[in-house]
Protein backbone atom coordinates (compact mmCIF):
# COMPACT_ATOMS: atom_id res chain seq x y z
CA UNK A 1 0.00 0.00 0.00
CA UNK A 2 1.60 3.15 -1.06
CA UNK A 3 2.13 5.94 1.68
CA UNK A 4 0.06 8.43 0.63
CA UNK A 5 -3.32 6.26 0.55
CA UNK A 6 -1.89 5.02 4.16
CA UNK A 7 -1.64 8.36 5.46
CA UNK A 8 -5.55 9.14 4.06
CA UNK A 9 -7.32 5.98 5.44
CA UNK A 10 -5.37 5.97 9.09
CA UNK A 11 -6.42 9.74 10.24
CA UNK A 12 -8.05 8.12 13.73
CA UNK A 13 -10.63 10.65 14.07
CA UNK A 14 -11.71 9.50 10.53
CA UNK A 15 -11.71 6.30 11.46
CA UNK A 16 -14.85 3.87 13.24
CA UNK A 17 -13.86 0.06 14.56
CA UNK A 18 -17.56 -2.06 13.95
CA UNK A 19 -17.43 -5.08 16.55
CA UNK A 20 -19.51 -7.26 14.26
CA UNK A 21 -22.17 -9.54 16.30
CA UNK A 22 -19.58 -10.54 18.36
CA UNK A 23 -22.65 -12.47 20.46
CA UNK A 24 -22.47 -15.47 22.55
CA UNK A 25 -24.80 -17.21 20.33
CA UNK A 26 -22.31 -16.93 17.66
CA UNK A 27 -18.81 -17.16 19.45
CA UNK A 28 -19.95 -19.81 20.98
CA UNK A 29 -20.09 -21.73 17.41
CA UNK A 30 -16.68 -20.64 15.96
CA UNK A 31 -13.91 -22.49 14.60
CA UNK A 32 -11.49 -20.51 16.83
CA UNK A 33 -13.20 -18.88 19.57
CA UNK A 34 -9.68 -18.44 21.90
CA UNK A 35 -7.72 -17.07 19.56
CA UNK A 36 -10.62 -14.84 18.09
CA UNK A 37 -11.87 -13.19 21.68
CA UNK A 38 -7.98 -12.51 22.24
CA UNK A 39 -6.95 -10.69 18.84
CA UNK A 40 -10.46 -9.14 18.83
CA UNK A 41 -10.00 -7.50 22.22
CA UNK A 42 -5.87 -6.90 20.50
CA UNK A 43 -7.89 -4.80 18.26
CA UNK A 44 -10.31 -3.50 20.35
CA UNK A 45 -7.78 -2.14 23.15
CA UNK A 46 -5.46 -0.71 20.15
CA UNK A 47 -8.14 0.96 19.08
CA UNK A 48 -9.42 2.56 22.03
CA UNK A 49 -5.68 3.99 22.41
CA UNK A 50 -6.14 6.62 19.54
CA UNK A 51 -9.85 7.57 20.24
CA UNK A 52 -11.11 5.55 17.76
CA UNK A 53 -14.68 5.21 17.97
CA UNK A 54 -16.32 1.67 18.18
CA UNK A 55 -19.94 0.78 17.57
CA UNK A 56 -21.06 -2.78 18.35
CA UNK A 57 -23.20 -4.49 16.15
CA UNK A 58 -26.10 -6.52 17.93
CA UNK A 59 -28.64 -8.75 16.07
CA UNK A 60 -32.41 -8.34 17.00
CA UNK A 61 -34.59 -10.24 15.67
CA UNK A 62 -37.62 -9.15 14.55
CA UNK A 63 -40.90 -10.26 16.33
CA UNK A 64 -41.12 -13.86 14.30
CA UNK A 65 -44.44 -12.78 12.21
CA UNK A 66 -42.26 -9.64 11.05
CA UNK A 67 -39.32 -11.15 10.16
CA UNK A 68 -37.96 -12.05 6.79
CA UNK A 69 -38.67 -15.88 5.47
CA UNK A 70 -35.00 -16.22 4.23
CA UNK A 71 -34.20 -15.12 7.85
CA UNK A 72 -36.49 -17.61 9.76
CA UNK A 73 -35.15 -20.46 7.56
CA UNK A 74 -31.47 -19.64 8.75
CA UNK A 75 -32.40 -19.15 11.95
CA UNK A 76 -33.96 -22.67 12.30
CA UNK A 77 -31.57 -24.33 10.22
CA UNK A 78 -28.24 -22.89 12.02
CA UNK A 79 -29.85 -24.04 15.46
CA UNK A 80 -29.12 -20.26 16.75
CA UNK A 81 -28.99 -19.73 20.80
CA UNK A 82 -31.62 -16.94 20.51
CA UNK A 83 -32.49 -16.76 23.89
CA UNK A 84 -31.67 -13.39 26.08
CA UNK A 85 -28.36 -14.93 27.28
CA UNK A 86 -27.34 -16.13 23.39
CA UNK A 87 -28.06 -12.12 22.03
CA UNK A 88 -25.72 -10.48 24.82
CA UNK A 89 -22.26 -9.80 23.68
CA UNK A 90 -19.51 -11.38 24.34
CA UNK A 91 -17.67 -8.38 24.82
CA UNK A 92 -19.05 -5.67 26.89
CA UNK A 93 -18.75 -2.33 25.80
CA UNK A 94 -17.17 0.71 27.33
CA UNK A 95 -19.68 3.16 28.03
CA UNK A 96 -18.86 6.10 25.50
CA UNK A 97 -18.94 2.97 22.85
CA UNK A 98 -22.19 2.92 20.31
CA UNK A 99 -24.64 -0.56 19.76
CA UNK A 100 -26.74 -0.49 17.24
CA UNK A 101 -29.50 -3.17 16.83
CA UNK A 102 -29.56 -4.27 13.60
CA UNK A 103 -31.76 -6.79 11.99
CA UNK A 104 -29.86 -7.65 8.31
CA UNK A 105 -26.23 -8.63 7.40
CA UNK A 106 -25.34 -4.69 6.34
CA UNK A 107 -24.70 -2.32 9.19
CA UNK A 108 -26.13 0.39 6.59
CA UNK A 109 -29.49 -1.25 6.30
CA UNK A 110 -32.06 -0.20 8.85
CA UNK A 111 -30.36 1.71 11.01
CA UNK A 112 -28.75 5.29 11.82
CA UNK A 113 -24.97 4.24 11.29
CA UNK A 114 -24.06 5.67 7.96
CA UNK A 115 -25.53 9.11 9.29
CA UNK A 116 -23.89 8.78 12.27
CA UNK A 117 -20.70 8.50 11.08
CA UNK A 118 -20.96 11.03 8.00
CA UNK A 119 -21.96 13.44 10.59
CA UNK A 120 -18.61 13.35 12.33
CA UNK A 121 -16.57 12.68 9.48
CA UNK A 122 -15.63 9.21 9.46
CA UNK A 123 -14.63 7.85 6.01
CA UNK A 124 -12.89 4.62 7.10
CA UNK A 125 -13.96 1.41 8.72
CA UNK A 126 -12.42 -1.36 10.40
CA UNK A 127 -14.29 -4.86 10.52
CA UNK A 128 -13.95 -6.82 12.95
CA UNK A 129 -16.26 -9.82 14.39
CA UNK A 130 -18.56 -12.55 12.88
CA UNK A 131 -19.43 -13.87 10.83
CA UNK A 132 -16.46 -13.41 7.75
CA UNK A 133 -18.57 -14.49 5.01
CA UNK A 134 -22.19 -13.03 5.80
CA UNK A 135 -22.14 -9.34 7.65
CA UNK A 136 -18.65 -8.50 7.78
CA UNK A 137 -18.16 -9.17 3.90
CA UNK A 138 -21.83 -8.05 3.03
CA UNK A 139 -20.98 -4.55 5.35
CA UNK A 140 -17.40 -4.42 4.16
CA UNK A 141 -18.50 -4.36 0.32
CA UNK A 142 -21.81 -1.74 1.20
CA UNK A 143 -18.95 0.46 2.69
CA UNK A 144 -17.01 0.80 -0.03
CA UNK A 145 -20.17 0.98 -2.41
CA UNK A 146 -20.87 4.22 -0.44
CA UNK A 147 -17.54 5.67 -0.48
CA UNK A 148 -15.98 4.73 2.46
CA UNK A 149 -12.35 2.61 3.01
CA UNK A 150 -13.25 -0.89 4.20
CA UNK A 151 -10.57 -2.47 6.43
CA UNK A 152 -11.00 -5.94 7.05
CA UNK A 153 -9.13 -7.15 10.58
CA UNK A 154 -8.03 -10.44 9.38
CA UNK A 155 -7.08 -11.98 12.49
CA UNK A 156 -10.12 -10.84 14.42
CA UNK A 157 -12.64 -12.08 11.91
CA UNK A 158 -14.31 -15.39 12.16
CA UNK A 159 -17.18 -17.63 11.13
CA UNK A 160 -18.89 -21.01 11.63
CA UNK A 161 -17.26 -22.20 8.75
CA UNK A 162 -13.37 -22.53 8.55
CA UNK A 163 -13.61 -22.78 4.50
CA UNK A 164 -15.98 -20.49 4.44
CA UNK A 165 -13.67 -17.98 6.39
CA UNK A 166 -11.36 -18.25 4.02
CA UNK A 167 -12.69 -18.26 0.71
CA UNK A 168 -14.55 -14.93 1.70
CA UNK A 169 -11.31 -13.24 3.61
CA UNK A 170 -9.96 -14.16 -0.37
CA UNK A 171 -12.55 -12.49 -1.96
CA UNK A 172 -12.21 -9.48 0.12
CA UNK A 173 -8.70 -9.00 -0.92
CA UNK A 174 -9.44 -8.26 -4.00
CA UNK A 175 -11.17 -5.59 -3.30
CA UNK A 176 -11.07 -4.26 0.06
CA UNK A 177 -8.15 -3.70 2.44
CA UNK A 178 -7.34 -6.82 4.48
CA UNK A 179 -4.88 -6.69 7.11
CA UNK A 180 -3.87 -8.16 10.49
CA UNK A 181 -4.14 -6.41 13.85
CA UNK A 182 -0.54 -5.73 13.87
CA UNK A 183 -0.75 -3.98 10.51
CA UNK A 184 -3.61 -2.13 10.94
CA UNK A 185 -2.42 -1.04 14.82
CA UNK A 186 0.95 -0.11 13.12
CA UNK A 187 -0.63 2.75 11.02
CA UNK A 188 -0.96 5.21 14.11
CA UNK A 189 2.38 4.03 15.94
CA UNK A 190 4.51 4.72 12.27
CA UNK A 191 8.04 3.55 13.43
Amino acid sequence: MDQELLDEISKPDRTALVVWDVQNALVDGIFNKEEFLAKINELISGVRKHGIPIFFSKITPLPERFESRPRRYIRRTRNLNFSANGLDLAIAPSPEDIVIPKNTASMFIGTNFEMMIRNTGINTLIFAGIATEMGIESSGRDAGNRGFFSIIARDAVSSFNREAHDRSLANMERILFVMNNSEILQMWNPK
